[in-house]
């Protein structure tokens, strides 16, 4: 699917915040990419991670594929320990609730919505 077409990719564009974290089977641990009240910005097939400050967490790019079960989308950080990895994803993405659960690079993509070892799940709201 084209960029322009596909209705999830427009669906995600915009201001998020991450309201709960699961790491590893572990509840909202520290986390050196979601510092409270962290926004992610999406914008084409990009996003940005800033504090409330404005300091820079995260960027990097994305592709979706809307056509899996569950659906696929994999990050490429563009800094950070995983810069330049592949990191295989599954999503969800209901209105105003975006949710998304993360290998590490050279895993399978995770099939369900709880994590194992070296998988990270990330839940956010829409900010208006």
């Amino acid at each position: 699917m084209s960029l322009n077409t596909d209705p999830d990719l427009q669906a995600l564009q915009g201001i998020w915040e991450q309201t709960a974290l699961e790491d590893s089977g572990v509840l909202n641990p520290v986390d050196a990419h979601s510092a409270p009240g962290a926004i992610t910005t999406i914008a084409d097939d990009r996003f940005e991670v800033t504090t409330v400050s404005g300091e820079v967490l995260l960027a990097g790019r994305f592709f979706l594929d809307s056509t899996t079960t569950p659906k696929g989308i994999t990050w490429i950080d563009s800094m950070g320990d995983d810069a330049g990895k592949h990191l295989p994803a599954s999503y969800r993405l209901e209105g105003d609730e975006f949710v998304f659960i993360a290998a590490d690079e050279h895993m399978p993509r995770p099939s369900e919505f709880r994590t194992g070892p070296g998988q990270t799940m990330r839940t956010f709201i829409r900010r208006a």
